[in-house]
C-alpha cells in the first residue's frame, strides 16, 4: 500500500467505517507480503475463504428473490457468473482495490495490484472482514449489503445482455457471418505453477480485437471476447448509419 494512501480514504470509498481496521488490514495483506514482514499477523487467505461463502450465500438469496419465475439450472449459471473470479476482479477494480492491496516487493514490481486473482481475493477477503466485524456497517447484515451495493450492475445486467455470461458465444454469433471464425491465441503464460497467469488475443480476420487476463485460458478468452463484443457491436453500430442512409438514397 503507497505511503500516500490510507485506510480512511478506503473506507470512504467503499462507504462504510470498520470498528476494527486490523480486520480491514489483514483483508489487504497478500501472503507475499505477510512472508515478507515479520510484524504481519498474517494473510488474507482466511478472510477469502470466510468472505466466498458468505458471497455465494447473498448471491443466491438475491437470485432466489429478485428472478421468481427462473428455473434452478439458469440460477445457479447465473450464481456461477456472479462469483467467479473475472466478475469479482472486475467489481474489485471498480471499488480500486488494488491500490490499497499489501504486497510483496516481487509481487508488485510484476503488477500484482492489477493481477485478477490478487484483486477477486482481495474481494472476497473483505467481505468476510466486514463480516466479522462489529461496527454499524458489520456483520452479515453489513457484508449482505456491500456484496449487494457493489454487485448491482452485475446483478441487473444478467437479463439485459447475454455477453456477460456467455461472451464467447454471442462474440461468434456477431463475427461469424462477416468477419469469420473467432481464433483465440495466447499470447503471454507466467507465474508459478498455483497463480498462473494466462493473456490472449481475440482475432477476427487476422485482427486483433480484444486481449484478456485470468487465472486460466478459458478466463481469459471470456475477457478477451468481452472486449471484442464491444468493439464489434461499435463497428457495426458505426456502419448501420451509412447502410441506412444507402438505402434511402435508392
Amino acid at each position: 500500500m503507497p505511503a500516500s494512501v490510507s485506510l480512511t480514504d478506503l473506507q470512504e470509498r467503499i462507504g462504510l467505517r470498520f470498528a476494527d481496521e486490523s480486520l480491514l488490514r489483514l483483508a489487504l495483506t497478500h501472503s507475499s507480503y505477510a512472508n515478507e514482514h515479520t510484524d504481519a499477523v498474517g494473510s488474507n487467505e482466511r478472510l477469502e475463504f470466510l468472505g466466498d461463502a458468505v458471497l455465494g450465500l447473498v448471491v443466491a438469496e438475491r437470485l432466489y428473490a429478485d428472478f421468481p419465475d427462473i428455473e434452478e439450472g439458469q440460477l445457479t449459471q447465473w450464481r456461477a457468473h456472479l462469483v467467479q473470479g473475472p466478475t469479482l476482479a472486475r467489481v474489485a477494480g471498480r471499488l480500486e482495490l488494488g491500490r490499497w492491496l499489501l504486497l510483496g516487493r516481487g509481487e508488485d514490481a510484476t503488477g500484482g495490484r492489477e493481477r485478477e486473482g490478487n484483486l477477486a481475493h482481495v474481494y472476497e477477503a473483505l467481505i468476510g472482514a466486514i463480516c466479522l466485524d462489529s461496527g454499524p456497517g458489520g456483520g452479515m447484515d453489513g457484508a449482505r449489503r456491500f456484496i449487494e451495493r457493489s454487485l448491482e450492475p452485475e446483478i441487473t445486467g444478467l437479463q439485459t445482455d447475454p455477453a456477460e455470461l456467455n461472451p464467447k458465444g454471442v462474440l461468434q454469433q456477431l463475427a461469424e457471418i462477416e468477419l469469420g471464425r473467432p481464433q483465440y491465441v495466447t499470447t503471454d503464460e507466467r507465474g508459478p505453477d498455483h497463480a498462473r497467469e494466462f493473456t490472449v488475443e481475440v482475432r477476427l480476420g487476422g485482427e486483433v480485437f480484444g486481449t484478456g487476463c485470468g487465472g486460466s485460458k478459458q478466463q481469459a478468452e471470456k475477457q478477451a471476447a468481452r472486449q471484442a463484443v464491444l468493439r464489434l457491436r461499435e463497428r457495426l453500430d458505426a456502419e448501420a448509419p451509412a447502410l441506412d442512409a444507402t438505402s434511402g438514397a435508392e
